[in-house]
């Protein structure tokens, strides 16, 4: 009777080990800000300033929101899956140039994008000005559409987010299409009719999953409809907990953003169904069509525009701001800014490769679907808007740095202060809610691909799971370490509205200072700290880069 009792107890006891132990809190800590703004929303009740709220702004800003999703998902998808099909299922020239070069307006954020076109396209810019002297016209003599308006933060978001569905529909494209288009060409099937009836519906996942990380970067954007004037659910969000003093009216904001992004992550789910869409053909690459004449020019052109628009005009712009009008406190202020990034970047990212390791190998030695619930769990992180997160690690850390405090006195007689939220370490927390999973990601990939018969090896001889772990694993891991730790570090270092959030006070970043200036219409001296934001954003571009220029080898 005993035994048979005790058995169950004894495959929970070896299932919790104290590695999946150490995990599950990594995975509680991680969710416990999402779950902070549930907690308080079904707490905090109605608040006059919620009323206030429903009454006047809420429905501008449902109505942006779903205004923005639908322009920027439509944008996106179109560049995307056409500049995706032109490189891989075509030559023309420029070609292998393309093929990586698309991917770099991903190193612009949003907000950056926002200030160098509305600097650009002022009525004092050089567009402006320009058609001012040819035309002699005067002001009032001529129509000019104004970037600072809804449809103009779609375009921004458009042109910085499209390599996300370019990056996965060009992948689906070249490992999915290859002997399908084969044998479509047998059938008499023109390369038109081929591309909606065989490769876009192939491609439909993969394409699916690109509009919605698109989505949920422009829901989790702040610094860009701010500056716009767009009131979305991130400046609500923004001006509750801030100017109006009320936490639970900003804790119901970000819950309904939330909503906003779950909804994003079902409909992405559903619109892929139970559908399969696996390559049975051993030829992952269909013969390039080549293109010639007008129709190259063609493929070029549209190649050409989201990549100038996207990044090489506004890096041009910034690098001609920055150099002739830049930042006036350069020197030693610039510094002190580019080491609280680095810091906190480099923190973070410290922090987030070791808890990555920490989860994945856990998952990896106990298999069981804890683990794997676990690591879903941290995954639902990147999905979340910074702002969100920040209202849900605010909520519970100034309580518990209220408690700290009241204790501290009672017993020495004095007041510490806030000692979480009055330094760096509440807002590394909310970073590592956010973006763990991006670490966690790319050293699962790169775990899951060690066969098991060295772990197996390893035993063998007498190591330990520390050890194997040490001496086995982190050295084969190392190049994905470093990878997941440069993606987190150049997150962090674009992260505005945590930043914003939660950052102590007089302590500012690259990010908030562009911000600052931006706000405040000095946007040639924003060029400094945006451009140094986006040199950053381009070291894993390029080792992306690298990766596609090998993989069409």
């Amino acid at each position: 009777m005993t035994s048979r009792h005790s058995a169950p107890l004894r495959l929970l006891t070896r299932h919790l080990s104290p590695l999946v132990v150490a995990a599950l809190l990594v995975a509680l800590l991680a969710g416990l800000p999402v779950a902070s703004v549930g907690f308080n929303l079904l707490l905090g009740g109605t608040s006059e300033t919620w009323s206030h709220l429903a009454a006047t702004v809420l429905p501008e800003y449902i109505s942006n929101s779903l205004a923005l999703c639908a322009g920027v998902g439509l944008g996106v998808a179109v560049i995307g899956v056409a500049t995706a099909w032109l490189t891989a299922m075509h030559d023309f020239p420029g070609r292998r140039f393309f093929e990586w070069a698309l991917v770099l307006p991903l190193a612009v954020p949003a907000y950056v994008m926002a200030y160098v076109y509305t600097d650009f396209l002022q009525f004092v810019g050089p567009v402006q000005s320009a058609l001012r002297e040819i035309f002699g016209w005067e002001f009032g003599d001529y129509y000019f559409p104004d970037i600072r308006t809804l449809p103009g933060a779609m375009l921004m978001f458009v042109f910085v987010l499209y390599p996300y569905v370019y990056l996965l529909a060009r992948t689906a494209f070249l490992e999915r299409a290859g002997g399908v288009l084969e044998a479509a060409r047998t059938l008499g099937i023109g390369p038109w009719r081929a591309f909606f009836t065989v490769s876009l519906p192939l491609a439909r996942p993969a394409i699916a999953a690109g509009v919605a990380l698109a989505l949920m970067e422009t829901l989790a954007d702040y610094g860009t409809v701010a500056y716009f004037a767009v009131n979305t659910f991130t400046t609500g969000i923004y001006r509750a907990w801030f100017s109006l003093g009320d936490r639970v009216a900003s804790a119901q904001l970000a819950a309904m953003l939330l909503g906003f992004v779950l909804l994003l992550v079902a409909v992405e789910r559903i619109t892929r169904g139970r559908a399969r869409y696996n390559n049975t053909s051993t030829r992952h690459r269909a013969p390039a069509g080549r293109l010639r004449g007008g129709a190259a020019l063609l493929a070029m052109l549209s190649c050409l525009t989201p990549l100038a628009l996207g990044f090489l005009l506004p890096a041009y712009l910034l690098l001609r701001m920055a150099l002739g009008e830049g930042d006036a406190q350069f020197g030693e202020r610039f510094l002190v800014l580019a080491r609280n990034s680095f810091t906190l970047a480099g923190l973070t990212a410290l922090v987030a490769v070791a808890l990555a390791v920490l989860l994945a190998y856990s998952a990896r030695l106990s298999r069981t679907l804890l683990a794997q619930g676990l690591n879903r769990l941290v995954g639902l992180g990147y999905a979340v808007p910074g702002t969100v997160i920040a209202v849900g690690v605010l909520i519970p850390v100034t309580r518990l740095d209220n408690w700290l405090a009241g204790q501290w006195e009672s017993a020495f007689g004095s007041n510490p202060g806030l000692l979480l939220t009055g330094g760096i370490a509440a807002l590394i927390y909310a970073y590592l809610a956010r973006f763990l999973s991006v670490a966690l990601q790319t050293v699962d990939a790169s775990l899951s691909k060690i066969t098991p018969s060295m772990d197996d090896a390893a035993r063998s001889l007498g190591l330990g799971q520390g050890r194997t772990l040490r001496e086995v694993h982190v050295p084969i891991l190392r190049g994905s370490l470093f990878t997941a730790g440069l993606l987190v570090f150049v997150d962090v270092m674009k992260e505005l509205p945590a930043t914003l959030v939660m950052r102590p006070f007089n302590f500012d970043t690259l990010a908030t200072q562009a911000y600052t200036l931006a706000s405040d219409e000095r946007l040639a001296e924003a060029s400094t700290a945006a451009l140094a934001i986006v040199a950053v954003g381009l070291l894993p571009l390029i080792a992306l880069s690298r990766q596609i220029s090998r993989a069409r080898k």
